[in-house]
């Protein structure tokens, strides 16, 4: 199985690992689109008022400028160590036994906007860069990565996919149709049989659920035994619309 991970708008800062090497992240076949976006990042950092028009940097925000400009050279660590905010405090990935932490590294794609989707251990410096940002130069995201990403995933060619990304972020890289998969969506029972969609307690739902399997590793290769680890773990995932699992909290 493999889980892909929308990232965070909030990173950690700094890092002990050296800079980043882009012919060293998972998924080789997208070193060209993190090669163009990377260096589009580093050009616009040096028009500090177009940086912050296209990033939708507040005046309190521009010092993430500089942190664009150093994207070559900057400290390291790992991405799932990197993201900061709801999910991944739920995750909680630093506290985790090293086991669980080596099956995150197999098992997760955490999918940024400068890099793509890369794995929970790969290395990668801080940066601001949103998915929907159109840099200077380059296509718009969608064009940039979504063939690419797609590409990537069916030659990877994981045996079930769980995608926990926000809609933004699959956008710029659909699972092949191929591929067997399920997007997640957190609900909550509204009354009358109705369900309602979660913003905040979603991005927990999803780190909580990454940590349980994480912690538990299972080994799981289809839709079916989701659903049977879910019930066995305590867990309400349900099919949902469109070949969609709901996940209730």
């Amino acid at each position: 199985m493999l889980i892909l991970l929308p990232p965070s708008e909030t990173k950690r800062p700094g890092g002990r690992g050296r800079p980043v090497d882009l012919n060293s992240l998972t998924l080789p076949s997208l070193v060209p689109q993190r090669e163009s976006v990377v260096d589009a990042l580093i050009r616009l950092s040096a028009d500090e008022d177009a940086a912050a028009r296209i990033l939708k940097l507040g005046a309190t925000q521009r010092d993430e400028i500089a942190v664009n400009a150093d994207l070559r050279i900057a400290p390291t660590t790992a991405a799932v160590d990197r993201y900061t905010g709801v999910l991944y405090d739920a995750l909680g990935a630093a506290s985790l036994p090293s086991a669980a932490r080596a099956w995150l590294g197999r098992h997760v794609l955490i999918h940024s906007a400068p890099f793509g989707p890369v794995a929970a251990l790969d290395r990668i410096p801080a940066y601001r860069l949103g998915a929907s940002a159109s840099l200077p130069g380059l296509a718009p995201p969608t064009r940039l990565w979504a063939d690419a990403v797609t590409d990537a995933f069916a030659s990877a060619a994981p045996s079930f996919v769980l995608d926990l990304r926000s809609e933004a972020y699959a956008a710029l890289g659909p699972v092949p149709s191929r591929v067997p998969s399920a997007y997640v969506r957190v609900v909550t029972e509204a009354g009358g049989g109705a369900v309602r969609a979660l913003n905040h307690f979603n991005k927990h739902a999803k780190g909580a659920l990454t940590r349980r399997l994480a912690l538990e590793r299972p080994r799981i290769a289809s839709r079916v035994g989701l659903l049977r680890w879910a019930d066995a773990a305590g867990l309400r995932v349900r099919d949902g619309e469109r070949g969609e699992l709901r996940l209730f909290v």
